[in-house]
């Protein structure tokens, strides 16, 4: 058997296995499966197409671009929750303060300075300590001697969720 096409006759004789039949199954689907019959020489896959990559890389975009949507509104909610609880804390000790002393709080200070508070906390919205104090010259018992603090509320004038001002919660 005499083959013309000095490329083929090398091609075969890099794959022909010695004692196994060439009409084989086994033979032609490992031997043919990477030979390029245009121009006779065997075909290798060196990678991605550029499309693959652009899709896998617009699939990740999109992911994270999800992420970070979700990220930012899970640390708007966490701000929140920090807030509530705050100001609930805060109105607590200026009543329990109130109720003790006989005399409302002039300052988030004098809380801090009787042991009510530990520490007067920062506004988590806007990352500062600028609460708004409101001073009323009412009286929560007949035995209170002064006025003074009667609530607190956020220096923020940002909205929350559910379209109220931070500062009036």
């Amino acid at each position: 058997m005499c083959i013309p096409n000095p490329r083929l006759r090398l091609w075969m004789a890099q794959n022909i296995r010695i004692g196994e039949p060439m009409y084989s199954r086994k033979f032609f689907n490992s031997s043919f499966s990477n030979y390029s019959a245009g121009r006779g020489v065997a075909r290798r896959q060196r990678g991605f197409t550029l499309i693959e990559l652009m899709i896998v890389i617009a699939i990740i975009i999109i992911l994270v671009g999800m992420a970070a949507g979700m990220y930012t509104k899970t640390v708007q909610h966490a701000r929140e929750s920090v807030l509530r609880k705050d100001l609930q804390t805060m109105r607590e000790a200026i009543d329990n303060f109130t109720l003790d002393k006989q005399q409302a709080p002039q300052s988030l200070q004098d809380l801090v300075d009787a042991g009510y508070l530990r520490s007067v906390p920062i506004d988590p919205v806007n990352q500062q300590n600028d609460w708004v104090l409101h001073y009323s010259d009412q009286v929560l018992t007949p035995d209170q001697t002064g006025t003074g603090v009667d609530d607190v509320h956020s220096g923020s004038d940002q909205v929350g969720p559910d379209g109220t001002p931070y500062n009036t919660w």
